[in-house]
């Protein structure tokens, strides 16, 4: 006989509740291989599991989406912060700003390189600074920045902060749902377990053959072993005939 393995993916595990599921209910009575507990059992956890997965690849999908939209409007908020320190730093050079009030955005007034604005967090930390910078440069009098102006700047800023937040929503029902699924696969593993050793169980007194394909009906997934004889109906009529034959011999199967 072949291995069997238990399935490795929440697909095959699903593939083998369900034809598990629906052997076990177009069963005669009189020929019950699954319990009708463990039946039982095994059509509600089906339902519980099928709508975790479910769920799992809906918020998965909606994850990507929402990143696709979170890339976008985060290079856009770089692009006009970076932009506007760069006239901020030129204004100061050129004499129409005093450096002095760099201060006010946290820049050092003596450095014009640009802050590292990689990382979405510095994002965040950069682009409140620069816009509470501007708007008390605004209120002490100054004369406002333009091309681009803080308006824009925070227009941008604003839709960035709103998507950081839509993204770590994601990322956390998308991490919770991951967990409970987790739960979820343990579980479908232990009743996929007991149910193949109730049908191999149940079937161990026939032919190879006859035996492979009886537990392949009810979602048994078998492998052969590298050079492994596959078994064929012509396996079971050998075996039969060489009994025929010798029918001394201990059984073969």
């Amino acid at each position: 006989m072949p291995y069997r393995r238990l399935p490795t993916t929440d697909q095959t595990r699903l593939h083998a509740l369900q034809r598990a599921v629906q052997k076990a209910s177009e069963a005669d009575f009189t020929d019950q291989v699954i319990s009708y507990k463990t039946l039982s059992e095994a059509q509600r956890f089906l339902m519980i599991f099928e709508n975790q997965v479910s769920q799992y690849h809906s918020n998965f999908q909606n994850k990507v989406t929402a990143n696709k939209q979170y890339r976008h409007v985060t290079s856009k908020a770089r692009m006009y912060i970076s932009h506007f320190i760069q006239v901020l730093n030129m204004s100061v050079i050129r004499g129409e700003i005093k450096k002095d009030f760099k201060t006010l955005y946290g820049l050092e007034p003596n450095d014009h390189t640009l802050p590292d604005l990689s990382t979405d967090d510095a994002l965040l930390e950069w682009g409140k600074k620069i816009i509470q910078g501007e708007e008390e440069r605004i209120r002490q009098g100054g004369f406002p920045i333009y091309n681009p102006n803080i308006t824009k700047v925070k227009v941008y800023y604003d839709m960035f902060c709103e998507q950081h937040s839509y993204q770590d929503m994601h990322k956390k029902n998308t991490s919770r749902v991951y967990e409970d699924l987790g739960e979820l696969r343990r579980q479908a593993d232990e009743i996929i377990l007991d149910i193949w050793n109730t049908v191999e169980a149940h079937y161990k007194d026939l032919l190879p053959y006859a035996r492979l394909m009886a537990c392949k009906s009810y979602g048994l997934i078998y492998y052969y072993r590298t050079g492994e004889k596959k078994l064929t109906p012509e396996t079971d009529q050998e075996i039969i005939r060489i009994h025929r034959m010798q029918p001394e011999l201990p059984n073969l199967m």
